[in-house]
């Protein structure tokens, strides 16, 4: 039986589990070796549609460990925000909230980035880290004692470390070992990706249209081309999704209602159910939860990615602190102050957009009218919209170093 050894060992290389490693090797320096497990080779995933809302905070993480240089030319800032609460079928759809999306410092509390690029700069970075290294395998299980955690792969093999962090998704399976339980629930909605060219420029403008089956978003991309957000009623999604590209085309426009002119396909489609769940701890003895092994949110406000870069800092700032004292990774204390630090805002987080969801997407006249109502009184307050934005950058409240860009 092979046993390998390693300081921390991170189970999954996906934009979570890569940049959590890249965080702990720029701060703990070469002497902490890294490790990095995961199912797939070193293959990016160029061929996702999907594209993420980067806020300010984690931008200023990414710029420390040398990815953002990377994407940089294929993120689009966002410089306004305009939220529309209407029937499908309305001839008008007018802006009930608009606000301006740069930060009092002049940067955008938001960047428009696609997936593959993503993927691709953070792997070319892991690949230059002596420190790092990747192990092509599947993590299943693990036992936790005293001086190291044992890390049990598919195969066999077996990895000691001081450390075991779960970065492998919403079906973690090393949270199922630990024996961490979810709360959490499926929404009857499934959430629908893809991208598309039009014939107008988007002016760095994003687009939140609330509508019954749920909210679409219009995510602009570098020249005129957006990504589109849908979450939409699971039956009619499901109907939608058998369209071939014209009539799947046809009902993206209509949900465009005219706005940016003509539009083409440019990319496949992907869809998933739509779900949201909470992990009741995000610790366990020498072992921690970050990214969608510790909360799923809806993605009406885009920050899934942003809670799970939340997570790396806060983890990073924590294991780094305790290594300077003598500590290890692995020290019970250090990870007990994680997940003080990441917990509460996680939840508050997936309670935030659950609610958002259920208030919107239905089609109610007392909802609708409470709904556009407090829109406005929201667009008149200069103030809370600035609050609002400080928020979805990351950059209030408790604040990990990286998120404000200092080395930790």
């Amino acid at each position: 039986m092979e046993v390998l050894k390693s300081d921390i060992v991170i189970a999954g290389g996906s934009y979570t589990g890569l940049t959590l490693a890249l965080a702990l090797a720029k701060s703990l320096g070469p002497e902490i070796s890294i490790t990095v497990v995961d199912r797939d080779s070193r293959q990016s995933r160029k061929d996702d549609v999907r594209a993420f809302a980067i806020s300010a905070g984690p931008r200023h993480m990414l710029g420390l460990l040398g990815v953002w240089s990377l994407i940089e030319d294929e993120a689009q800032e966002v410089r306004e925000i305009l939220l529309t609460d209407s029937p499908l079928e309305a001839a008008v759809r007018p802006v009930l909230l608009t606000y301006n999306n740069i930060l009092d410092t002049g940067e955008p509390a938001s960047f428009i980035v696609p997936s593959g690029a993503l993927s691709v700069a953070v792997a070319k970075v892991a690949e230059n880290v002596p420190s790092i290294q990747y192990v092509e395998g599947q993590a299943e299980d693990f036992e936790a004692g005293d001086p190291f955690v044992k890390v049990h792969l598919a195969d066999g093999r077996i990895i000691e470390a001081s450390l075991l962090v779960a970065a492998d998704g919403r079906r973690s399976r090393l949270r199922e070992a630990a024996g961490i339980k979810c709360i959490g629930w499926s929404y009857n909605q499934i959430g629908i990706v893809t991208q598309v060219e039009h014939e107008l420029p988007h002016n760095g403008r994003a687009i939140q249209h609330f509508l019954p089956g749920g909210p679409f978003a219009i995510l602009p991309l570098r020249g005129n081309r957006s990504c589109i957000t849908w979450s939409e009623d699971a039956e009619r999604a499901r109907e939608i999704l058998t369209f071939d590209n014209d009539a799947f085309l046809a009902e993206v426009d209509k949900r465009f209602a005219g706005r940016y002119g003509r539009l083409k396909l440019a990319g496949p489609r992907a869809s998933w159910p739509l779900e949201m769940h909470l992990a009741r701890r995000y610790v366990a003895h020498r072992f921690a939860l970050v990214g969608d092994a510790a909360h799923g949110v809806h993605p009406i406000a885009g920050q899934g990615l942003n809670l799970a870069f939340r997570d790396i800092a806060a983890l990073t700032e924590v294991v780094t602190d305790a290594v300077r004292i003598g500590l290890t990774p692995g020290d019970a204390d250090a990870l007990e102050r994680y997940e003080r630090w990441r917990r509460f805002d996680s939840s508050m987080s997936a309670a935030t957009f659950d609610g958002l969801n259920r208030l919107f997407s239905n089609d109610g006249t007392l909802l609708r009218s409470i709904r556009e109502a407090g829109l406005g009184l929201v667009d008149r307050i200069p103030a809370l919209k600035r609050l609002f934005v400080s928020e979805a950058a990351g950059l209030s409240g408790d604040v990990p170093k990286l998120l404000r860009g200092e080395l930790v």
